[in-house]
């Protein structure tokens, strides 16, 4: 033991501050972390059920119930190809809408831009908005405006605008202090500070976000007509009742290249803006 004290004592500097470093790595909260995190794995683990020997078992039946959606059946495909185009624009403007009431609620919830008795009610309020379901959302605006794809339309915006808060405002968390410091030294208003220190700095952040929420916004919309919010889920939710898996197999077809379609178009977007 003596000789290992007298190696790292005759060590360089570096040598004992890199050694102090990794130290300092385990120490009691780690530990008790570590083994909180284990134990909460162990109960999701029972509480989910996981078999996958059972999946495995019962691999036959599922092959069997896939075989079952081909070939597809392509008779209605202009029409699951317009109301995709419905689904689609849903996604749209659920997006936009959220993102224009993300931006002031972001700032609310930032902590380096308002007090706390600002912070916490503009999150709470976000996390209320993010934790319900877009299907949930959508049955409430059923009943205030009727079935159709405006309802589809405030569901998205409602739960995007929760989920996009919450990203705009860990981008805002995340800026450089001395551009806004500047800027307030000339005597700028608050409103000032954020137009021109704080969301040049985020901007492409908050594209990229935006941008993939598009994305995920298109496939909910696409599940959204099941309650009546209109768009392909209602065409995909009649033909699972009718069990008519071959139309369905197309309307998943069109999804699939609607996905990826939006995908490449979505990089090339934040490309060019970012």
């Amino acid at each position: 033991m003596r000789s290992q004290n007298q190696t790292i004592t005759n060590a360089s500097p570096t040598v004992v501050a890199m050694l102090e470093k990794e130290a300092k790595l385990v120490n009691i909260k780690r530990v008790v972390f570590f083994l909180v995190s284990v134990a909460a794995l162990i109960f999701a683990y029972n509480q989910s059920e996981l078999n996958f020997p059972l999946l495995l078992l019962q691999g036959d039946n599922m092959v069997e119930y896939i075989r079952a959606y081909f070939p597809p059946d392509f008779t209605d495909w202009k029409y699951y190809f317009s109301e995709t185009l419905i689904t689609i624009s849903m996604g749209i403007w659920g997006t936009i809408m959220a993102a224009i009431a993300a931006v002031p609620l972001s700032i609310l919830a930032s902590n380096n831009m308002c007090p706390i008795w600002v912070v916490q009610p503009t999150r709470r309020l976000l996390d209320a908005m993010r934790a319900i379901n877009e299907v949930v959302f959508a049955l409430i605006f059923v009943v205030a405006v009727g079935l159709g794809p405006f309802a589809g339309v405030l569901a998205l915006f409602v739960h995007t605008t929760g989920i996009l808060g919450k990203l705009f405002s860990e981008a805002v968390e995340s800026i450089e202090p001395g551009p806004i410091e500047g800027i307030r030294a000339t005597g700028a208003s608050q409103i000032q500070e954020v137009i021109y220190g704080v969301i040049p700095q985020v901007m492409p952040l908050w594209t990229s976000f935006t941008l993939y929420r598009f994305e995920s916004n298109v496939r909910s919309a696409s599940v959204l007509g099941i309650v009546g919010a209109g768009g392909i889920g209602v065409s995909l939710y009649q033909s699972f009742g009718s069990f008519e898996y071959q139309k369905v197999c197309v309307i998943l077809i069109i999804l699939v290249v609607a996905t990826a379609t939006i995908d490449l178009l979505s990089a090339r977007v934040r490309k060019w803006l970012v």
